[in-house]
């Protein structure tokens, strides 16, 4: 922590805890533990040794779900100048013709109504974004003492968390760190579009004894359209 700390809510709130650890104080060990097996990436709230640098676009589009009207004003506030926050306050509020391919980063909320606290609202909504775009990273929103929350979130597909009250820094790492996620993630998944195509028309030209005409028919592709890709693919 930064010798700022105190001046903003989040000091003050960590101050009550003794042997704070990345933040959230001893809990913090709880999910390095429950965490050692699962293959999430968490940006910030668990660093690693050697932390890599990635290539970082300008500014953000960010979805922000949050019920709380103060709360994502907050966010809106913090996060001015570095990206675009498109809120809403529940996720059955998401427009069906919304392109979640359009945002950098997703952050969500746990509970969404006053009578809400067990986080299972905020779980199904992450694996309602992630069956839209598993490419898209999705930091959580959660309350200290939400470890179990945190923690099955994270195994869902949450990329990072943040605890509420937060501090602006933390919430700016988060979030560069989330874009820079998927960015990789979108890199990745290209690439592997790439390849699958690339083999499939190594086994269609097989299968054909190198006849185009017949490769071509088997891809549902045309004879030009079945060289261009051959070209690209430097087959």
């Amino acid at each position: 922590m930064g010798n700022n700390t105190k001046s903003d809510a989040w000091g003050a709130f960590c101050s009550k805890w003794p042997a704070p650890l990345s933040g959230i104080g001893q809990r913090g060990a709880a999910i390095r533990g429950a965490l050692a097996t699962s293959r999430c990436f968490c940006a910030g709230s668990l660093p690693s040794r050697h932390p890599v640098a990635w290539p970082m676009p300008s500014s953000f589009r960010i979805l922000l779900i949050e019920d709380d009207a103060a709360v994502t004003q907050a966010i809106r506030l913090a996060l001015r100048g570095v990206g675009e926050v498109e809120a809403f306050a529940d996720p059955d509020a998401l427009p069906a013709s919304l392109s979640l391919e359009t945002f950098d980063a997703a952050l969500l909320d746990m509970n969404f109504r006053p009578d809400q606290r067990d986080g299972r609202a905020g779980l199904e909504a992450i694996d309602r974004l992630r069956a839209a775009d598993p490419s898209l990273a999705i930091v959580i929103l959660t309350v200290f003492g939400g470890v179990a929350i945190a923690v099955e979130a994270l195994k869902r597909g949450a990329s990072d968390f943040l605890l509420k009250p937060w501090r602006n820094d933390r919430l700016l790492e988060a979030i560069r760190a989330a874009a820079a996620l998927t960015a990789r993630q979108r890199a990745g998944a290209a690439m592997s579009l790439e390849e699958i195509e690339r083999h499939a028309i190594i086994r269609a030209l097989a299968r054909a004894d190198g006849n185009i005409s017949h490769a071509a028919a088997a891809l549902g592709l045309t004879r030009p359209a079945l060289y261009r890709r051959i070209e690209k693919h430097g087959l």
